[in-house]
């Protein structure tokens, strides 16, 4: 039997022996609000943003400084780190208990990398088939310019960069669930960087922050399937198996 077969089967006999019921539909009423935002953002905050996209030194200083925060290179380096690190500490662990919290670390690595990076591919190519008109086009091309497949300057809608600060920010509210609020305040500061630094429009980055949100939430229900990471509470919300600030299971 291959590598890959002994995981598949590892994987089924998890989810075999963890029976649970079905994950709530709070993920459909997120994704319903979320897209309500992006059209009412559409139709009553971009076309202001355009046309007054000359924002104040302040303002484009401190987006800046923002923005580099929500850059996806340094995330996926240092999740895969987490990864490996766990891996190797797995390995090492002389006790049952340290054995089992370095693979909890290598799992939220894996989860954490798999939530930044796969939502990150799926909103690079929406941005690229949509091929929106970034702000800097708005003279032309207004806040509804589309062009698919016209390079960078029509790749504005989903935020990239947004996508990346709504995964591993909800990631983070799934796996503390104790810092939510100051998390979620982070990941809007974060994400409308963009729009400070006249980047994106307030719709890219709600879209980009919901989108990056909602695959994480789903994500995290297919870990919580197999017992990684999470386990599921009484009502199926995905919960962690492991509360790291206390060492409690």
């Amino acid at each position: 039997m291959s590598g890959i077969d002994k995981i598949r089967t590892w994987l089924k006999k998890r989810r075999d022996l963890n029976r649970h019921p079905p994950a709530p539909h709070y993920w459909q009423i997120f994704a319903v609000v979320a897209a309500n935002l992006v059209v009412l953002s559409f139709l009553v905050f971009d076309q202001a943003v355009g046309a007054a996209r000359q924002r104040d030194i302040f303002t484009r200083s401190l987006g800046r400084m923002i923005t580099e925060f929500g850059s996806s290179g340094w995330i996926l380096l240092a999740t895969a780190m987490l990864f490996f690190s766990g891996l190797a500490s797995w390995r090492l662990a002389r006790s049952r208990k340290l054995g089992f919290r370095a693979l909890y670390m290598a799992q939220i690595g894996a989860y954490s990398f798999l939530s930044v990076a796969l939502s990150g591919l799926l909103a690079n190519l929406l941005k690229r088939i949509i091929g929106r008109a970034r702000p800097g086009q708005f003279e032309d091309w207004g806040s509804f310019g589309f062009s698919a497949f016209s390079g960078a300057k029509f790749e504005s809608f989903p935020s990239g960069h947004a996508t990346t600060v709504g995964a591993i920010f909800m990631a983070l509210i799934l796996i503390l669930p104790r810092y939510r609020l100051a998390f979620m305040l982070l990941a809007l500061w974060m994400g409308f960087s963009r729009v400070m630094v006249g980047a994106h429009y307030p719709s890219d980055v709600i879209a980009g922050l919901s989108f990056g949100a909602w695959f994480t939430l789903l994500l995290a229900n297919i870990f919580a399937r197999y017992r990684l990471v999470f386990m599921p509470d009484a009502k199926g919300w995905p919960v962690p198996r492991l509360a790291l600030l206390d060492g409690h299971r």
